[in-house]
């Protein structure tokens, strides 16, 4: 049994690293806090909700109109945030989230040592939760007012109880992990993954234990009310969709539009031909429409012959002197182009580009919040971004085969993360525009894994050197 002065002593060999985080995500705030694009989504909705009762936006006009096109996880949390601290008051927003970050980190530091073998318990928990304090890339999430940080921390919440009912099938962490899958799913529809890939661990443990028949009838109760708690949000949401729109939705819309809003279908199916990196998402895929479509901007796989480089600038033209509006008949052009490159380029199409959009996603720098040129790896255009950049791929590297590491040593639960990491990954592959963020939620499955192998690598090392000392002693 843990007596209380080793409880008070683990206490206190959290708190450097804990207080290293704050301090990190702290200066993160300081630095690069802002608001714009989604953030001032979510915050419109979440403001007409507390004004008005609406799930709603407002235009510049000041004309309001009801909208699915945001699930209601995070206009909900910045209401609540808004409701406490004052209207708008996105700051404290970023500063909750800061702390449900740290508390993220303990969970996860918790999960590495229910997971990791019984002698490598305490010190890959430790290793984790530097791992994850110290991780930079989810630390300015927590400093921006997105969903990324609450999701992180659902995740690991998610994780923890998933590893608590291994251990001990109970309500407290049946309820925890339903709470933590279902406000995931409503953060963002890929939220949804968590349920699949860690649910099945819950239903393996129960296989495996000896008292499975005395728990049966509980189990099955269990079951049902835990799946009625999970569906009961998105039926409500699904019917308000339908009774404001004449519209069956359950989640959010694939490309963010409302009823009745055009899709772009063809535009996007044009942009999956030839986008591969974060470059051409920010520089092309995000000003259409609304901004100049600049063809200069455009790589050279966008064009297989110079008659579809003169083809794709007369569209680029047509659409640049409408008012960079996408009309029907100009996205429809898009279409017909894209099904010209798609039948001419099956491969890579369908197979090349959408591996490579998701090893960019994994691989890239993750300076996208930092004020950094998109062409970094220009060296004589700016030589300390360069360095810094190729220092963030370096990090992003260590994390990765720290993670690998981990996984080839098959700790408890490894199936599952693996499981979610892949069904993340395979989600990607559809993605047209792709954004390094959306491999953050694989993160904390990268924390815990490689928190385990470094402890082991530490103590690999510290072994060899002792061992060393020993035989010069000897000799």
């Amino acid at each position: 049994m843990v007596s209380t002065k080793d409880r008070v002593r683990s206490a206190l060999d959290v708190v450097p690293a804990l207080l290293a985080g704050a301090l990190l995500r702290v200066w993160m705030l300081k630095h690069f806090y802002e608001v714009t694009g989604d953030a001032l989504i979510y915050g419109g909705i979440a403001k007409n909700l507390l004004l008005s009762g609406r799930y709603a936006l407002t235009v510049g006009t000041g004309e309001t109109y009801p909208t699915l096109i945001r699930l209601p996880g995070y206009p909900l949390f910045l209401a609540v945030c808004f409701k406490l601290f004052g209207m708008e008051n996105y700051a404290s927003a970023a500063w909750v989230q800061i702390v449900l970050e740290l508390v993220g980190c303990l969970l996860l530091a918790d999960f590495a040592g229910r997971v990791a073998p019984a002698r490598l318990s305490r010190g890959a928990a430790y290793c984790t939760l530097w791992l994850a304090a110290l991780c930079p890339f989810t630390a300015v999430y927590a400093a921006n007012p997105l969903t990324e940080a609450p999701t992180l921390f659902a995740i690991s919440l998610a994780m923890w109880c998933a590893a608590k009912f291994q251990e001990r099938p109970g309500w407290p962490p049946a309820l925890g992990f339903t709470f933590a899958v279902t406000y995931a799913a409503l953060l963002r529809p890929d939220g949804a993954l968590v349920a699949l890939a860690f649910a099945p661990a819950l239903l393996v443990s129960l296989r495996r234990r000896k008292d499975r028949v005395k728990v049966r009838g509980g189990f099955i109760r269990m079951v049902a009310v835990c799946v009625l708690l999970a569906v009961m949000p998105f039926a409500a949401w699904t019917w308000r969709n339908w009774s404001t729109f004449r519209v069956f939705e359950p989640l959010a819309p694939r490309y963010a539009t409302d009823p009745g809003e055009p899709t772009q279908a063809g535009w996007v199916s044009w942009v999956k031909t030839w986008c591969l990196d974060f470059v051409s998402t920010y520089q092309v895929y995000w000003n259409v429409p609304g901004d100049t479509l600049d063809i200069s901007k455009l790589p050279a796989r966008a064009f297989d012959s110079p008659e579809q480089y003169a083809e794709t600038a007369a569209l680029a033209d047509d659409y640049n002197n409408s008012g960079q509006t996408l009309t029907p008949e100009i996205d429809a052009r898009f279409g017909k182009l894209a099904a010209e490159r798609y039948a001419a380029h099956p491969l890579r199409s369908h197979v090349l580009l959408p591996v490579g959009r998701v090893v960019d996603m994994w691989l890239r720098p993750r300076v996208e919040n930092l004020p950094i040129d998109l062409d970094w790896w220009v060296y004589k255009h700016h030589y300390a971004e360069t360095r810094f950049s190729w220092f963030y791929a370096g990090l992003n590297a260590f994390y990765l085969v720290l993670g690998i590491a981990g996984l080839c040593m098959r700790p408890k639960m490894w199936p599952w993360m693996l499981a979610y990491t892949v069904l993340r990954s395979a989600l990607l592959l559809t993605v047209e525009a792709p954004e390094a963020r959306y491999t953050l939620e694989c993160f904390p499955m990268l924390f815990v894994l490689g928190g385990i192998a470094l402890y082991r690598l530490m103590n690999w090392v510290l072994l060899s050197v002792l061992n060393v000392k020993t035989s010069e002693g000897n000799g």
